[in-house]
């Protein structure tokens, strides 16, 4: 059998566009990463995962030309938040460079091991990093968690073909 040449498009060298394009189709949670500093700071993640249950791990990416990177870079604890598909607003506030992330319009507390805690999310976890994994421009950091809660009972925020939405039924 033969194939098609119409079915397929040509395979296209795999340049960075070309990887933010592909990547744009993998749906994807929606998390904020928040750690303390002078000041503190978070950003927008859709890289999170869960690694292993024993001891309980996570990792996520984050860029090194982040405004957010160097107090991440040597902080001992990181909050990750699940955002509930009610908090858009706040993942692009998250996303968003230069923004007030922590300015009046952002609900949050000080937390367990000082890390800033974002109210009403889905569910939290306070997490000891462990591990910082170079890749590329970015690092892997990997942590493993050491409190939460999943007291929030909002259907999921997703990441896809670069905006916010939510699951459909």
């Amino acid at each position: 059998m033969t194939a098609t040449p119409d079915l397929a498009p040509a395979p296209a060298v795999a340049t960075p566009e070309l990887f933010r394009t592909v990547f744009r189709r993998h749906a994807a949670g929606v998390a904020v990463i928040t750690a303390a500093g002078e000041r503190p700071v978070g950003f927008t993640a859709t890289s999170l995962t869960s690694v292993a249950a024993e001891p309980p791990l996570i990792s996520f990416g984050i860029g090194t030309s982040s405004s957010s990177w160097p107090v991440l870079s040597d902080a001992a604890h990181v909050g990750v938040h699940i955002l509930g598909e009610h908090q858009r607003e706040l993942a692009s506030t998250f996303a968003r460079s230069g923004a007030d992330r922590f300015g009046p319009s952002t609900d949050w507390s000080s937390g367990p091991e000082g890390v800033p805690l974002l109210a009403d999310v889905s569910a939290w976890l306070v997490c000891r990093v462990v591990s910082r994994v170079p890749a590329g421009d970015h690092r892997i950091v990997i942590a493993e968690a050491v409190a939460g809660s999943p007291s929030g009972a909002a259907r999921p925020l997703v990441y896809h073909q670069g905006r916010f939405t939510a699951l459909r039924d």
